[in-house]
């Protein structure tokens, strides 16, 4: 974050109790008006709203463990943007890379996302997804009874309408570390798709298992991109 040319930046760091050196490292590179939570949580959509609660900017991005921006004028970009009138949002693609490592296992593209598409179970890469802090205050955080798919079911609230202003920005806009909660296991990938199915259940979008079945075969491209 240092590294970008767009420095009116708030940074708003939840923390889980680490242990591991992390906190020391963060309190080193704290600046006076950035803000630090350490404490125990109900999992990551928990830890989300801790933060979104003490953002007080415009526009609200994410930005995960382990994740990086591909260069430094990622936010000038996403902030020109913004610029223009009645954008509610803006999101991009992602690179997936190997932990420690620098070489390229998928390139999600966030492209095939459209509203029409959320009964397959698409959504935009959602570490790229910029949005206007009105959106969350209208639509609500992230629901904490959902362990996976939590992003998922906040994408179905804000789009299912079609409602919101938003622009897909065809390039890479976040670089993140494969091996997440919701592809760590079959386990997981289970329990993704039921709660993916419930998402859609709960907004009101008509979905089957066949739908959410097939995009698998589809996501199977992002590999060999």
């Amino acid at each position: 974050m240092r590294n970008q040319s767009y420095q009116n930046i708030e940074h708003i760091i939840i923390d889980g109790e680490s242990n591991d050196g992390t906190l020391e490292i963060l309190r080193d590179n704290l600046s006076n008006k950035d803000i630090l939570v350490s404490e125990s949580d109900d999992g990551i959509y928990d830890a989300i709203n801790k933060g979104l609660k003490l953002c007080t900017g415009e526009i609200i991005g994410l930005l995960h463990s382990d994740d990086f921006f591909p260069h430094n004028n990622v936010l000038l970009e996403v902030i020109e943007h913004f610029k223009e009138k009645n954008v509610d949002g803006i999101y991009g693609d992602a690179i997936y890379f190997k932990p420690d490592a620098k070489e390229k296992v998928r390139y999600y593209s966030s492209s095939r996302f459209t509203p029409a598409r959320l009964n397959w179970g698409w959504m935009p890469a959602h570490t790229t997804l910029f949005l206007r802090k009105k959106i969350y205050l209208e639509y609500g955080n992230f629901k904490v009874d959902y362990k996976i798919a939590a992003d998922f079911d906040f994408i179905c609230r804000i789009f299912r309408d079609g409602h919101l202003q938003v622009r897909y920005i065809p390039k890479v806009l976040m670089h993140m570390q494969s091996g997440g909660l919701s592809n760590s296991s079959w386990r997981n990938t289970i329990l993704l798709n039921l709660e993916v199915m419930r998402a859609c259940r709960e907004n009101r979008i008509q979905t089957n298992w066949l739908k959410l079945s097939l995009r698998y075969l589809k996501k199977l491209t992002e590999f060999i991109n």
